[in-house]
This record gives structure tokens, sequence and C-alpha cells, in this order.
């Protein structure tokens, strides 16, 4: 009984209560600090609406974005030759107004936008043969024009290969529907000759035109011919080598035309 009496007088004494009321007081302290803090932190309460940026250029969401107190980040861009280059076609997070989700100041918004080329590694067609390296390029989406050098040793053979006038290495990554310049090389042999102006010609123009001369062989390639009689009316607008008055080429040499329907303007 005597111990009960005197834990009963230390819990009533005003040392006890004293002390525990401080602690009361420091808890209250302490963890009222720490939500204000963390309320402060993270922006507690507040409601930002992100905004739609789908089918915007990526060059002209800043204000947008800045305006309501958010970022934006590019993460990739995505082959899309039917969008003008830098339209964004996804965002992460998507629009409040589809989701009802709503984010706090500062947050990234990610975005992905539209490229109009899409990349392919140049093959390696050195030494290789002609008809072998036109059919690699074809198949990697790629265009080529074919022009020729006299050679001893490697008749019909790739010589070099070029982009954009200068020497491309295999490996190296281009638009696809590039056009890539193939030097094949030729024997020499036999009389040079003039190449002839075959502009503005049909081909079988064309063909008339180049039926005396044995040596010379005809590469054609059509524009916007759908069908035979297209191609029978299409006329020529652009040959390759050009037409260069007094200017002779080796015999065995070809040439390469481009016609197109409704292309020349005699």
């Amino acid at each position: 009984m005597d111990l009960l009496k005197k834990l009963k007088a230390f819990v009533l004494s005003i040392y006890f209560l004293k002390n525990i009321g401080l602690i009361l007081l420091i808890h209250l302290l302490v963890i009222g600090g720490l939500i204000l803090f963390l309320n402060s932190k993270t922006n507690h309460g507040e409601k930002i609406a992100v905004p739609s940026l789908y089918g915007k250029n990526v060059n002209a969401i800043e204000g947008i974005v800045s305006q309501s107190g958010l970022r934006y980040e590019v993460l990739d861009s995505i082959y899309a030759p039917n969008k003008p280059a830098g339209t964004i076609i996804s965002q992460d997070p998507r629009p409040s107004d589809s989701t009802d989700v709503y984010v706090k100041e500062g947050r990234v918004i990610r975005v992905r936008v539209s490229k109009k080329s899409r990349l392919v590694e140049m093959p390696s067609l050195i030494d290789k043969s002609q008809r072998f390296a036109e059919s690699v390029l074809k198949n990697r989406g790629l265009k080529y024009t074919i022009t020729y050098e006299s050679t001893r040793e490697a008749d019909g053979a790739v010589l070099d290969q070029k982009f954009n006038g200068r020497h491309i290495e295999d490996g190296k990554k281009i638009p696809i529907g590039s056009t890539v310049l193939l030097i094949v090389g030729r024997n020499l042999g036999g009389e040079p000759v003039q190449i002839p102006d075959l502009k503005c010609l049909t081909i079988n123009d064309v063909r008339g035109r180049l039926s005396s001369m044995s040596s010379i062989t005809l590469f054609e390639s059509y524009k916007d011919c759908q069908t035979a009689a297209d191609s029978a009316s299409a006329k020529v607008v652009s040959q390759n080598p050009e037409f260069i008055e007094g200017l002779f080429s080796p015999a065995g040499s070809t040439i390469t035309i481009l016609l197109e329907k409704n292309g020349c303007s005699e």
C-alpha cells in the first residue's frame, strides 16, 4: 500500500507533470515541424494539370510547359515520314484531361518526337560486281547512280563508293532514300565515243539514237510511270554521263538515264 501511495504521489507531483508536459511539447514540435517540412518540400495538396502536347512541334512547347511550372525532356525520335519533323507523338505523363491525373510543380514531361528520315548502314561494295552492288543498295532502300572508269583489271567491279561527293566507308549510317555514287571499272579497248544528248527524248527515241553505237550500254529508270503507256511517253530528265560537246568517253561506257512522265519541258 505504501508503494502505491508513493507512486501516486510521484505521478501527481509537479516534477513529473513538468517532464511529461515537456516531452509532449517536444513531440508536438518535432512531428509538427516534420509535417510542415514535408508539405513544403513535396508541395502537398498542389495539383497542376498536365497539358496536351500531342501534334505540337517540340520547338514550340517551351512556353506551354514552363507556364504550367513543368519541364520537358525529349526521350528519342521515331521514324514517321508522314508527319513534320519534330512533331510530338507521345508523352508521359499523358494529359490530365484524358487521365484525370495531376502532378506537382517541376515534374518532367517526357516526349517522343517524329523524324522524317531513317538511317541505314552503308554496305561494303568495293571490289563487288556492279549487279551485286545494285541489288544490295536496293534492298537497303538506297538509290544509286553509276559512272565508269577505265581499268585493265577490275572490269565490272566497284572501284569506289561515294556519298555527297566523298568516299563513304562501309558501316556509316545515311538516310534511307539517299543516292550513292558507284564508280565501276571498265576494261580499256575500242575507240572512244561521243556521249549523245538524250535530254527530253522518249525511250524509243533514245534507243534509235543509240542503235548505231554498239559500244554504248543503256541503263534506264522511270519515275511516276504506272503503265506501259506512261513509260513509252516519258521523257529523259537526266543522264549520266552528261552530254558535253567535244567530250568523248571510252568504248563500252554505260549511259544511265532517268525518264519521268511529263517531266521534261523543252
